[in-house]
């Protein structure tokens, strides 16, 4: 019995008609949506590479059944980017060597991105590595990951700062 669902996926609402309950949120973003930035790493849960935003928190979108998500608004790698102006996560990490081979680059960004909007990046290392422990890197760019967050967290601090002045 197929089911119908509704989720704001980057800004836009998407309408799917799902066949099978079982399908997951990562399933339907890479092959019914067409979002391949967030990748199926372990598929378990452990890795981290399909980490992306849903209403704001950080999880991971193997683990999540897409028919328990509906109405829900769901932030990809895809969706951090303004007109052509990268999210200064995705600058920090380019800026630090934040990655090697890519793979879990997109999942350490979102989750990056989830921790400095929790308020729970701080500027100390083993802080924000204690807060990014759910993000694997097999290539161990784990160096620029902490600087590309803790640079990040600062540039947008000033920027808040700055927008709350010509405010």
């Amino acid at each position: 019995m197929p089911l119908s669902i509704s989720l704001v996926v980057n800004g836009v609402r998407k309408d799917v008609v799902l066949e099978d309950p079982r399908v997951t949120l990562l399933d339907l973003l890479r092959e019914r949506v067409g979002l391949t930035g967030t990748k199926k790493g372990c598929d378990r849960g452990q890795c981290g590479a399909c980490t992306v935003l849903v209403d704001g928190r950080r999880i991971n979108a193997c683990l999540a059944l897409a028919v328990s998500l509906d109405g829900a608004d769901v932030l990809t790698i895809e969706g951090l980017a303004k007109g052509g102006q990268l999210d200064p996560v995705q600058a920090a990490f380019i800026a630090h060597d934040g990655f090697q081979c890519g793979f879990c680059t997109p999942g350490q960004i979102m989750s990056a991105v989830g921790l400095i909007r929790e308020g729970e990046a701080g500027d100390d290392p083993e802080r924000i590595r204690e807060g990014m422990s759910g993000n694997l890197c097999r290539c161990g760019a784990y160096v620029g990951i902490i600087e590309a967050v803790r640079d990040a967290r600062k540039q947008l601090a000033i920027s808040a700062n700055e927008d709350r002045r010509v405010a």
